[in-house]
This record gives structure tokens, C-alpha cells and sequence, in this order.
């Protein structure tokens, strides 16, 4: 139904924002991580967001024409996937008696910086309280709409 188009929109805001901030958990939690089950080193985790029920240019152009509206309606944002940062390099330690430590005695660590990901963590928790700052706002107006017939 039309009428809770905003609800939904927010609701997936704050689903996607709590997927956020549960990575990013994740990558503090794994920060001195030097090796997975797999034996690799721990690689941050980044979460990848689109538009929901996202049609081609074409498509969604060709159906507002038929509707003649004048915008166009938002379906919400998803989350694609959980992609590994391969940009940003390891660390590399100095660290001799560590079993991880290679023939150098370097230990490579995680690519996991704690100002950047509690800096994300705190635009995560913003965008969640703007997603229910909305979500509040279309509930008030929806119930205010019901008081109207109750003159």
C-alpha cells in the first residue's frame, strides 16, 4: 500500500544501517586478528548498499510518463553485499617472538584502523537515528490523519 511507502523506506534505512554498524563490529572485534580459520589475515569489511527494486533508466522513465507524476516514488536501499577492503594495505609489525611472524620477523596484521571504523560507526548510528527520526514522523502524520475524521 502507498501510505507506508515512507515507513518501509526508512525501515530498510535502519536495517541496512544496523547491517553497517554489525560489520563494523566485526572489524574491531578482528583487529589484532593475524589469521582466519582459513589461515589467511583478517581483511576489513565494508558493506555495499543500492537502491531497492532499482529498474533500468528506461523502464522507470517510461512508467513515470504513463503515471505523469512529476517524481519519482523510492522503494528503500538494500544491502548487495559485504565486500573486503583490498584497497587499503596490511600492516606490517616488527615482532620475532610472534607465531604468526614471518621469516623476517614482521607479523602482518589487519588493514582495520579503529579512528576510521568508529568514525563510520558514529555516521551509521546518525544515519539509524535519522531513519527513525522519519519513520516517527510518517507514523505521527499517518495517525493524525486518523483524528481527522474523529473531529
Amino acid at each position: 500500500m502507498a501510505i507506508f511507502n515512507g515507513m518501509n523506506i526508512s525501515a530498510s534505512g535502519m536495517t541496512a544501517q544496523t547491517m553497517r554498524m554489525d560489520t563494523i563490529a566485526q572489524n574491531l572485534a578482528n583487529i589484532d586478528t593475524t589469521r582466519d580459520e582459513n589461515g589467511n589475515t583478517y581483511r576489513r569489511k565494508t558493506v555495499v548498499f543500492a537502491e531497492k527494486n532499482k529498474d533500468a533508466f528506461g523502464a522507470a522513465l517510461a512508467m513515470q510518463q504513463a503515471r505523469r507524476a512529476t517524481t519519482l516514488n523510492g522503494q528503500g536501499v538494500k544491502v548487495t553485499a559485504i565486500a573486503e577492503d583490498h584497497v587499503t594495505a596490511l600492516k606490517k609489525v616488527y615482532d620475532p617472538a610472534h607465531p604468526d611472524a614471518d621469516e623476517d620477523g614482521y607479523v602482518t596484521y589487519p588493514n582495520v584502523d579503529t579512528v576510521t571504523e568508529m568514525t563510520n560507526l558514529i555516521d551509521a548510528s546518525r544515519s539509524y537515528e535519522a531513519n527513525v527520526t522519519a519513520f516517527n514522523a510518517t507514523k505521527n502524520m499517518l495517525l493524525k490523519g486518523l483524528d481527522v475524521g474523529n473531529g
